[in-house]
């Protein structure tokens, strides 16, 4: 079989024609996100009007929007937008009928993160603020009619996270304790001291996810008592628990909840791809239709207050998310758009979920896409490795997944130990393994598919992006023999260096990193063996190293020292610095960029295809 012609990269990598759609609480406006002038923001429509009549709100020409909520006033779209990557993001308003933008949170070097709602305060929003100190995060209480921001709950100094209950009062928080515990404390009432209600040791997972209607019990997450985490209603007074959800395979998932009652209603769990449990008999029959109406696994991502209409996104790995706006009381459903229409036009490669056994006998969970049309036979192979690492790969769609499966590589995604979502047992399997037993797992995976006939053993490469770009550092390091070449995003090359230039707001995590990274303090030599920059004698393939200038938590200097050892030892390295990008490439036309050097990269070394 002939192989299709190349997807050209601008369909995959540049800007979506149209993203994340979201209807205003009353129902009578759509907003949504779409490039102007090349830059992505938001636009806004009638609900009842085609998409294609929109007007545009924002005028944005940096990094574009990505990241934007309605307020319950109807008229405010507040959206999240940092300088360049530093990830110190500011609130904005922009007003639907005068399209004025207001910066809300205008603070030098702070951080401001959304954290609730009210409809029965339309004008009001809580947000989690780091002006006071650069470590910790407050709650203040933000005014859309006259700007004001007013510090609501100090932060003590331990508090990691927020909750408000249904009248907008904050009366829960997740608590990080010194030896690296998380503790869920309530209050009565916002004059009342806080108390204990869970304590979850380094070794549990848990946390809250909304107040149950009434305000008197909490929806919690927790691994207490089994291992994968299960859907909890605590009574706050007693601590009286009820199981509501949970599956011995993996953990909670998405949990979906009503709009205005925050009643759980169902919930996800994504074992190979994402099944819905229903809790709430009202929406059985919704859920029974909307997985009827296309293939892809669904979720709900906006609802009016009324509940009457819903916006549905269907993630397919074999084509780009696809977004419907439902009518529940008609039952109808009807098509919105495609974030990349063109790519309709292209045959996707198939995406299959996999076990992969580890040498130990832990049992791996992973994804292999193939190149369309082609025999699945002694492919070049791409490993691409996730970030976190206490993160997850999931079916659905990715566009640099597509990308490299339409080149002509197999392309092999691992869930490896560390990985969240399998249990606290297999997540903690990779504690002070960066580099050890994490790294054998991605060894064993490639092993697999050249064993199962998949992959050729002289043409695999390693790639990922943050822990990816780690364990693609690691991989070249450690396991020399195993790669043809490399490429690391913005992955970290010595982990002392790593953890010592942290954000500040990330110091209550620091213990996390003792406990499952390695203490630097006690544990120099460890830290020391697993750094691949230490290493880099060894490393004696080919080498693509990416970095945007003013990333946050990886910063430059871990690609940098890493790309001058490599050129001291007479190593072969190409280096690429983005000066207006942080902790990835946001800017279209820098992924472009990226994605011609890494396609003519890998064709050069592994022998796929690329464009001129």
């Amino acid at each position: 079989m002939t192989p299709q012609p190349l997807i050209p990269r601008e369909i995959l990598f540049g800007n979506a024609k149209k993203a994340s759609p979201r209807l205003s609480p009353d129902g009578k406006h759509l907003a949504f996100l779409a490039p102007e002038n090349g830059v992505l923001n938001l636009w806004l429509s009638n609900a009842a009007d085609s998409l294609e009549s929109a007007k545009t709100l924002t005028h944005d020409r940096g990094r574009g929007i990505r990241a934007y909520f309605w307020a319950e006033d109807n008229r405010s779209l507040v959206y999240l937008q940092d300088k360049d990557g530093d990830e110190n993001w500011h609130l904005y308003q922009v007003d639907i009928e005068t399209k004025e933008v207001k910066n809300l949170t205008p603070f030098p070097g702070a951080q401001a993160q959304a954290l609730a709602t009210d409809p029965k305060r339309p004008h009001e929003f809580l947000a989690a603020i780091n002006v006071r100190d650069k470590r910790f995060h407050d709650v203040y209480r933000i005014n859309l009619k006259t700007g004001d921001v007013l510090l609501d709950t100090e932060n003590p100094g331990d508090v990691a996270g927020w909750l408000a209950d249904q009248e907008m009062k904050v009366r829960c928080c997740n608590a990080q304790l010194p030896d690296g515990s998380s503790q869920l404390r309530v209050r009565n009432d916002e004059k009342s001291e806080w108390r204990a209600l869970v304590t979850w040791s380094p070794e549990e997972q848990g946390g809250a996810h909304s107040f149950a209607p009434g305000n008197k019990h909490l929806y919690v997450e927790s691994s207490l008592g089994f291992d994968t985490t299960r859907l909890l209603k605590i009574e706050i007074e007693t601590g009286k628990e009820e199981v509501l959800a949970s599956d011995e395979r993996v953990d909670i998932g998405p949990v979906v909840l009503h709009p205005t009652t925050y009643a759980v209603q169902a919930v996800g769990y994504d074992v190979a791809r994402l099944k819905w449990e229903i809790l709430d008999e009202d929406i059985r029959e919704d859920f029974a239709l909307l997985q009827s109406v296309t293939d892809g696994d669904f979720r709900l991502i906006s609802r009016t207050d009324a509940d009457d209409r819903w916006i549905v996104v269907y993630d397919c790995a074999q084509r780009a998310p696809r977004y419907y706006h439902y009518d529940r009381t008609a039952k109808k459903v009807v098509f919105l758009a495609t974030t990349r229409p063109e790519l309709d036009e292209f045959t996707m490669g198939p995406k299959k979920p996999v076990q992969i056994p580890a040498r130990d006998g832990l049992t791996l969970h992973g994804y292999l896409t193939l190149p369309p049309g082609q025999e699945a036979k002694k492919l070049p192979m791409v490993l691409n490795v996730h970030g976190g690492p206490w993160a997850r790969d999931h079916w659905g769609f990715h566009p640099e997944i597509q990308w490299l499966a339409d080149r002509g590589y197999a392309v092999l995604q691992v869930n490896f130990r560390s990985s969240t979502g399998y249990g606290k047992k297999f997540l903690h399997a990779g504690d002070k393994e960066w580099g050890a037993k994490m790294q054998d797992d991605l060894t064993d995976s490639v092993k697999w598919a050249i064993d199962e006939g998949y992959a050729d053993p002289g043409r695999v490469a390693i790639m990922g992006g943050s822990y990816g770009g780690y364990a693609a550092l690691a991989g070249a390091a450690f396991t020399p023999d195993v790669y043809a070449c490399a490429i690391d995003i913005v992955g970290p090359s010595n982990l002392e260096t790593l953890i010592k230039s942290i954000p500040p707001y990330w110091e209550l995590m620091k213990k996390i990193f003792d406990l499952r990274v390695g203490d630097i303090d006690k544990e120099p030599e460890l830290i020391k063996k697993r750094s691949p920059l230490f290493s880099v004698e060894k490393i004696n393939i080919p080498m693509l190293i990416a970095q945007g200038a003013n990333d946050p938590r990886v910063k430059q200097a871990e690609s940098e020292q890493i790309v001058e050892a490599l050129k001291k030892n007479g190593k072969e390295v190409e280096y690429m610095l983005f000066p207006d990008e942080g902790h990835g490439f946001a800017r279209p036309e820098n992924r472009l960029k990226f994605y011609a050097k890494a396609e003519e990269f890998l064709a050069k070394h592994l022998g796929g295809r690329a464009l001129n």
